[in-house]
């Protein structure tokens, strides 16, 4: 498990998987981050901060958003 500089106790990356929050967004291919369908209760399918996180990881990791 790997966490990152900024949002370390809300995101994490494990193997491939990027998780935010306890939900698993986007996942690591090559070098790309593939966002994931997802759904939280409450939340729906986007959310402000998630779309932060993916985007963080993306450039902290030099990946392309796909």
């Amino acid at each position: 498990m790997k966490t990152f500089d900024r949002y370390k106790q809300n995101l994490k990356q494990v193997g491939n998987a990027i998780i935010s929050y306890d939900t698993h967004v986007a996942t690591i291919h090559g070098n790309t981050l593939k966002k994931m369908p997802w759904w939280v209760d409450g939340v729906g399918a986007s959310s402000y901060s998630t779309s932060r996180h993916i985007n963080y990881v993306a450039r902290e990791l030099n990946l392309e958003v796909i």
